[in-house]
């Protein structure tokens, strides 16, 4: 009898240690998104976030948050609640299992959310206009009796608030409705005197703005992570954690800080002006040609365009010292290989270029991704295919990622130099050019994008295609 007592108690031990064990199975958060097939991310809708761009979904926080969804095997969900406070309420509140929205870590976050690692810093500056009648304030008391307005529940607001304790005569409005990237647009029409930005977003919305300029900083560099509730299931804040490392040892997160940022550090003030108003002015004369050679092509018009300026500022009659010539600069021997017979019609040099690039992209090796396979391309549409492969060469050689455009471009210049080039199959080349090239275009590319798809002064504007949405997904 005590014996089958002993076998009973034994079986129901087993049972009750595997019921304990499928109760923890359940209440993991990690294993609950797995079984379901589906990760849930807030964000922000901003060009250093998440955007809808000509090839999808894009954005720094949004390349991140996919890699990681991907690593998990699951669908990756992304909502855009209306405001930053109402971000961090759908954390808190674990209606979504995090948010991934180009936070900054404050103290003040800290006492309702957590954190985990960082991947990027910035600086929070301050912005004004050139010609506005206003100086530049070049410290915090400059700014009493001035117009600024920064983001509701933003980090920058919680700076304010800490500079108001040392100055009591600042004052500022918190907005609740508009963005960064608008109030920088307030700023930059003269409706605003001063807004304050990180220093990413003013980056890359300064070539949209080339009037607006940084007057100083307000702190120094600070941590952007991505943004988790308070719990003592740490089973997905420890996957993200240990994601976010890997990804910054491997420098996979440089390569893609390089895909967003890297075009637009070398910012050019008169150049910008100049083109926005060749936008206005030349582009809708040759806009429809461009359109038909990007669907004839299956490639971007706006990029050709983007080219085509880079060579010629949309020029026909444009010509360089070595012969080449018309509005995409086609070489004799490039014309007679796409059989265009007159290199100054535009018609003509349009259709011939973009026959030639959806050529240089067919030449790029299969194994190249989107967007590297595109740089490529158009760095050998420059330097030509064979000193590309070169520099590939010298890649691997110098351990670098011979499919990375980030590795290559930090490689082609050494076609310049002896050292390298002596060994090279195609010998010397001015490798910095096509660099120069290739970035320029990807700022064109970026500013045209902008301008036909609800930016400044095109009669053909359109809504943004990412809808802003706030209700609870979980």
């Amino acid at each position: 009898m005590d014996r089958k007592l002993r076998g009973i108690s034994a079986v129901l031990l087993i049972i009750g240690g595997l019921t304990l064990l499928s109760v923890e199975n359940q209440v993991s958060i990690l294993n609950e998104i797995k079984f379901a097939g589906k990760l849930v991310v807030a964000t922000r809708n901003s060009p250093t976030t998440y955007y809808e761009g000509p090839e999808g979904p894009s954005g720094f926080e949004y390349d991140l948050v996919k890699r990681f969804a991907d690593e998990l095997d699951v669908e990756l969900e992304i909502t855009i609640p209306q405001t930053l406070d109402r971000i961090m309420s759908m954390v808190s509140n674990n209606e979504v299992h995090f948010a991934a929205a180009g936070l900054t870590v404050t103290d003040a976050r800290k006492q309702i959310i957590r954190f985990n690692s960082p991947y990027q810093h910035v600086t929070q500056q301050l912005i004004y206009r050139s010609k506005s009648g206003l100086k530049r304030p070049r410290k915090i008391a400059d700014l009493f009796g001035r117009e600024i307005e920064v983001v509701a529940g933003s980090s920058h607001a919680e700076r304010m608030k800490i500079l108001k304790a040392e100055y009591p005569e600042l004052h500022w409005l918190e907005n609740d409705e508009l963005n960064s990237e608008e109030l920088l647009d307030l700023v930059s029409e003269n409706m605003l005197d001063h807004t304050v930005a990180d220093s990413n977003e003013m980056a890359i919305n300064r070539r949209y703005y080339p009037e607006l300029h940084i007057a100083f900083n307000l702190t120094e560099k600070e941590p952007i992570a991505w943004v988790f509730p308070k719990s003592n299931d740490n089973s997905l804040f420890d996957a993200a954690t240990i994601f976010i490392d890997n990804m910054r040892r491997n420098g996979e997160i440089e390569r893609i800080l390089e895909r967003y940022y890297g075009h637009v550090m070398n910012f050019d003030y008169v150049g910008t002006r100049t083109y926005k108003n060749h936008i206005s002015r030349r582009l809708p004369s040759y806009r429809e040609m461009f359109e038909q050679a990007g669907k004839d092509n299956e490639i971007d018009w706006r990029l050709l365009a983007a080219m085509a300026y880079q060579e010629s500022h949309w020029n026909p009659n444009a010509r360089s010292p070595t012969g080449v010539r018309g509005l995409m600069m086609l070489t004799q021997n490039t014309a007679k290989l796409m059989k265009i017979k007159n290199r100054r019609d535009p018609a003509q040099s349009i259709d011939g270029g973009s026959r030639y690039v959806k050529r240089m992209i067919s030449k790029i090796p299969e194994q190249i991704k989107e967007p590297d396979r595109t740089w490529m391309a158009m760095a050998s549409y420059n330097v030509g295919y064979g000193h590309l492969e070169d520099a590939r060469i010298i890649t691997q050689i110098r351990g670098g990622n011979p499919d990375s455009w980030n590795d290559v471009k930090e490689n082609l210049p050494l076609l310049s130099r002896k050292k390298w080039y002596k060994n090279t199959k195609h010998g010397y080349a001015r490798g910095w050019e096509p660099v120069r090239y290739v970035e320029n275009i990807r700022s064109y590319y970026d500013l045209l994008v902008w301008h036909t798809e609800g930016g400044e002064g095109d009669e053909r504007k359109t809504e943004p295609k990412a809808i802003a949405i706030d209700s609870p997904v979980l």
